[in-house]
């Protein structure tokens, strides 16, 4: 059931579920695509996460209730032309001194390193959300068998490129940044890029991951 919450004085978050899923990220996608197709008055940005997006809006020109029935007008509207997802292929080199946290996510987990990083190659991921930092692209569907929670202690400095994974989501690293995360390779790939489309991926995008040598990480 769709839900609505006031958001300070300027934002509204439309909620459609707590779990990530997606079916309810479908909805986000769909919401999402609605506004930008019939934007209602005084929207000024939306934020689409897993399971919820944030609509921040002019509070000199509307206020949570109009907006309110804005967006449930939209809802209640015809089905949107829906953007094709994109595919794409992520490079990642699982050597032991890049993916500085494989042996121990293997140990926790009571796996090889090879069967770690077969379970990681074999998953299929879809980008929900960007969040954190510029290009951090949320992608879930990290198998059940390599879920583990956040570190209870950061770790500084990790490089960009790295591929981190907790619970649930897998992440590659656009900067060098803290994380709590646990670091099983590393990516040439590059996610933000140059241009009108500053990230690689966008919202309901689907990525897969596949393996490289060091010599051919080094190089590329």
């Amino acid at each position: 059931m769709t839900s609505f919450k006031a958001v300070a004085d300027r934002a509204l978050l439309v909620e459609f579920g707590t779990a990530i899923s997606p079916e309810i990220h479908a909805q986000v996608v769909r919401l999402d695509r609605l506004l930008a197709l019939s934007p209602p008055s005084g929207l000024l940005e939306v934020t689409p996460a897993y399971a919820n997006l944030m609509i921040s809006f002019d509070p000199v020109v509307t206020d949570h209730q109009a907006m309110t029935a804005a967006v449930q007008a939209v809802l209640t509207g015809p089905e949107p032309a829906m953007a094709q997802a994109r595919s794409h292929d992520v490079a990642v080199c699982y050597d032991p001194d890049l993916g500085t946290d494989l042996a121990q996510v293997a140990q926790m987990k009571g796996m090889s390193t090879e069967a770690v990083t077969a379970a990681h190659l074999a998953a299929d991921y879809r980008v929900y959300l960007y969040g954190f930092a510029p290009g951090y692209a949320y992608l879930a569907g990290t198998p059940a068998a390599l879920h583990l929670p956040r570190k209870t202690t950061a770790v500084r400095d990790i490089p960009a490129g790295r591929v981190i994974i907790a619970g649930p989501q897998c992440i590659v690293t656009t900067l060098k940044m803290p994380t709590g995360w646990w670091i099983i390779g590393s990516s040439p790939t590059k996610i933000l890029r140059d241009g009108p489309q500053p990230f690689l991926f966008a919202v309901g995008d689907t990525v897969r991951f596949h393996r490289i040598s060091r010599q051919d990480h080094d190089a590329l």
